[in-house]
């Protein structure tokens, strides 16, 4: 493996992690309930990748959402998808 390769897969590698802390450290990764920002509205990103998501799985993506629930939704979508679990 190039050395490119190689920090080309650490940093995907960081940003696969990124939000949920270390894959080595478990009490990196907080429930979405517990976070300080959890109810304030979901960003513009988690909600689009939310609407692929379940325009996907034939569900509807209710219009008041907060980041934790948006969180968990997309989570809950992931785990059904065909597209993500392929990859």
């Amino acid at each position: 493996m190039t050395e490119n390769a190689s920090s080309h897969s650490h940093s995907q590698t960081e940003a696969d992690q990124a939000g949920t802390g270390s894959q080595t450290d478990p009490t990196a990764v907080k429930d979405p309930e517990t976070w300080v920002t959890g109810d304030e509205p979901a960003t513009g990103a988690q909600l689009s990748y939310l609407r692929t998501l379940a325009t996907e799985a034939g569900e509807q993506v209710p219009d008041d959402l907060t980041k934790a629930h948006a969180s968990e939704m997309i989570d809950e979508l992931k785990s059904r998808s065909a597209r993500v679990s392929e990859g």
